[in-house]
């Protein structure tokens, strides 16, 4: 027996290691939990001020993103937060000046704030406004729209697809997030809708995608905001209505979960497919408006009491909540004057943060 004891024991011990290799091996996966993302759109005329201080909510929440929805800058005519910046006091700009430097103006003091913080960023109807054009929009920011992260589900998707677009998705843990250029009142054309229709295919497909959330400036058609979305032409009207009953397909024939966002007006709401129209022809999807960013601001629709919660003369953003099992809880979060960091305010003439608070406006 004593002989047998060393034997035993050597015995005992492989086995011991051979457990712990395999539990080295095979780690079990880490606990899910939840997280959170950020989107807003419309930050011209007072975006320099507000889009600082989104950058700190956004951060404080440690959301993992912060996506723009589009109209960075009102290009038409001047931004009022370029104006009253102080270095522009001696010597105000010109219209062919503010042209020049719009974008530049955008990077620094709208997306720079945001630090780290993946950024990816729309195009609205503003950026087309002569004498821009989106050929430009993808040119001035092609480090956005090619980031690596787009890159590589692009090429994903498609290998040989080496074009910069300015509508493009990428996953993150099982939600798929796609953007969808209606900037004119041509789109959605017909190469966006079979790219469109190609990536909710492959959702529908893939079991490890739970959700799809699609932003764009514009609102789909038929939303509460009849008058200020893709029914604004007859292209818009057709292609949106397709994209909306695409997205109802993935919603209710593939089960995944979807989520619409857009901004274009400059409120906030919540439930905005909650119409007469999408409550006759297929159902309601889960839908906001959230152009909050800094544009002057809108009134409510008049039919605005159809949704689900609505808010004017306010700037914020949506704070998404995304749960391991895909379900998003979309919350406005509010910035206020006080939010805004002391070294932003100190870039403008005196009163003119308080200004873009108290009288931005539209009656």
């Amino acid at each position: 027996m004593l002989r047998k004891t060393p034997i035993l024991m050597a015995i005992l011990m492989l086995a011991a290691f051979g457990f712990v290799l395999r539990q080295q091996a095979s780690p079990p996966p880490p606990e899910e939990t939840e997280w959170k993302f950020a989107a807003s759109g419309d930050s011209r005329n007072c975006g320099d001020v507000v889009m600082p201080g989104i950058a700190a909510g956004v951060i404080e929440h440690h959301a993992v993103f912060y996506w723009h929805l589009g109209d960075l800058r009102a290009v038409y005519d001047f931004d009022e937060d370029m104006q009253h910046q102080t270095k522009h006091q001696t010597k105000p700009m010109t219209i062919s000046e503010y042209e020049d430097i719009a974008w530049n103006d955008y990077i620094e003091n709208q997306i720079v704030p945001f630090g780290s913080l993946p950024f990816f960023v729309g195009i609205g109807n503003h950026e087309t406004y002569s004498p821009k054009t989106r050929e430009q929009f993808i040119a001035q920011f092609a480090d956005w729209l090619d980031s690596p992260v787009l890159q590589a589900q692009r090429l994903k998707d498609n290998p040989q697809d080496h074009l910069v677009r300015t509508y493009y998705h990428w996953v993150v843990k099982g939600v798929d997030f796609i953007y969808l250029d209606n900037a004119t009142l041509d789109q959605f054309d017909r190469d966006q809708m079979k790219w469109l229709e190609g990536v909710l295919g492959r959702d529908e497909a893939d079991p490890a995608i739970k959700t799809v959330v699609v932003g764009m400036h514009r609102a789909l058609p038929d939303s509460i905001s009849y008058g200020h979305g893709m029914n604004e032409s007859p292209d818009g009207t057709e292609s949106g209505r397709r994209a909306y009953k695409d997205l109802l397909h993935t919603q209710n024939e593939a089960h995944k979960r979807v989520y619409v966002l857009a901004s274009h007006s400059h409120y906030y709401m919540n439930g905005i497919f909650n119409s007469d129209y999408w409550r006759a022809n297929g159902g309601v999807l889960p839908g906001w408006i959230v152009g909050t960013a800094g544009a002057v601001r809108y009134p409510l629709p008049q039919n605005w009491k159809d949704s689900h919660e609505a808010r004017n003369d306010v700037y914020g953003y949506l704070l998404g909540t995304v749960s391991p099992n895909g379900d998003i809880r979309f919350d406005f979060q509010a910035v206020h004057e006080a939010d805004i960091p002391a070294a932003v305010a100190n870039r403008f003439v005196p009163g003119f943060v308080h200004w873009c608070f108290a009288e931005n406006r539209s009656q």
